[in-house]
């Protein structure tokens, strides 16, 4: 039966046979932007665009026009589901990253200020305090 060779059984190169100079050679390296770039950050921005509409349809641009309220309220009533929506996805980054505790707590924060911005808006206090 014949022995057959393996990887592992090659014989290893001596180090002092490769005292050979190697020349090693300098090249310029440019980064550029390319349209991929530009393009990804097309995508990204439209999807944050998608969302704010969403957001401002959701909390009733047409109420002013339609029953005649305020315009400041449906403002507020923007912000208030906008910085909902900015305090969960701090979360969500937050959980997905190696130092999730300043994130997380940065999340629970925007979205207890939302809380405080709706209830602003409805004319109600929050633990009976009134602002």
């Amino acid at each position: 039966m014949a022995k057959h060779r393996r990887w592992s059984d090659k014989p290893k190169p001596d180090p002092a046979q490769n005292t050979e100079k190697q020349e090693f050679t300098e090249q310029e390296f440019t980064p550029g932007k390319t349209s991929s770039d530009l393009k990804s950050t097309l995508q990204s921005g439209t999807k944050y665009v998608y969302i704010v509409v969403i957001a401002a349809l959701f909390s009733g641009v047409f109420t002013p026009i339609t029953l005649g309220i305020e315009i400041e309220s449906v403002v507020y009533g923007i912000l208030s589901i906008l910085l909902g929506l900015v305090g969960a996805i701090l979360i969500i980054k937050g959980i997905n990253s190696q130092k999730p505790t300043l994130i997380v707590s940065a999340g629970i924060g925007v979205i207890f200020i939302s809380l405080i911005t709706m209830l602003l808006t409805a004319g109600k206090t929050l633990f009976g305090f009134s602002i």
